[in-house]
Order: C-alpha cells, then sequence, then structure tokens
C-alpha cells in the first residue's frame, strides 16, 4: 500500500468585516492564538468551543507557529482596532454612573450627575 500524501487547506476564513474566523465557525484565529499562548491543548480548545474539529484547531496552531510574527501582526491590528472602536464608545456614552442610571431608569427615579449637585 501507498501512503498518497495530500495537502490539505488551512481551515481558515476572513469574514466580511475582515475578522479570520476557524473551520467555518464564529471562533476567530483570535481566540485560538491566545488559548495556546495561555498553555490550552487543541483539545482542551476543543472542549471549550465545541464546534471547532480537533484536526482544525492543530492545523490553525501550525500555521501559526509557521507565520508567527504575520499572525502576531494581525493581532495586534486587531487590539487597535478593539481599543479604538472602545475609546469612540466610551466618547459618546458615559461609563461613569451606568448602573446608577440603570437603577433609578427602573425605579423611576432620577439621578443626579455630579454637576447638578455642585461637585
Amino acid at each position: 500500500m501507498v501512503l498518497v500524501i495530500a495537502t490539505e487547506p488551512i481551515p481558515l476564513e476572513t469574514d466580511a468585516d475582515g475578522v479570520v474566523r476557524v473551520g467555518g465557525t464564529r471562533v476567530t484565529l483570535d481566540t485560538i492564538a491566545t488559548a495556546f499562548n495561555e498553555g490550552a491543548t487543541a483539545e482542551e480548545i476543543v472542549h471549550q468551543y465545541p464546534s471547532l474539529h480537533l484536526a482544525d484547531v492543530y492545523a490553525v496552531i501550525s500555521y501559526y507557529l509557521r507565520r508567527r510574527s504575520d499572525v502576531e501582526a494581525y493581532l495586534r491590528q486587531r487590539q487597535q482596532q478593539a481599543d479604538d472602536i472602545r475609546r469612540q464608545n466610551e466618547s459618546r456614552f458615559d461609563p461613569h454612573g451606568v448602573r446608577d442610571r440603570l437603577l433609578a431608569r427602573r425605579t423611576g427615579q432620577k439621578v443626579l450627575s455630579d454637576a447638578s449637585v455642585g461637585r
């Protein structure tokens, strides 16, 4: 018997938003790389994300290890985008006092801001 050596595509796809996802799932490359860097095995990652296939996780880890600098650059870019979005949201919506405002809204009370009480 002759073993046929065949190449298989890496189970990574880029979605419409530019996010790289694994094996046709919603799990991102970021998730796999982070879990792996935190010491998780491929089996542990599959256990935590049951939509993944073990062979796909091994293939993604292999891709990451072979192209670490490219993947790390992509991960830094994704982190920068997330930081930018968080800053935009925080500038549009004051995150301070959210709990108090929500609780007051629930009870129908008016919440006094620091400015209205002379602080």
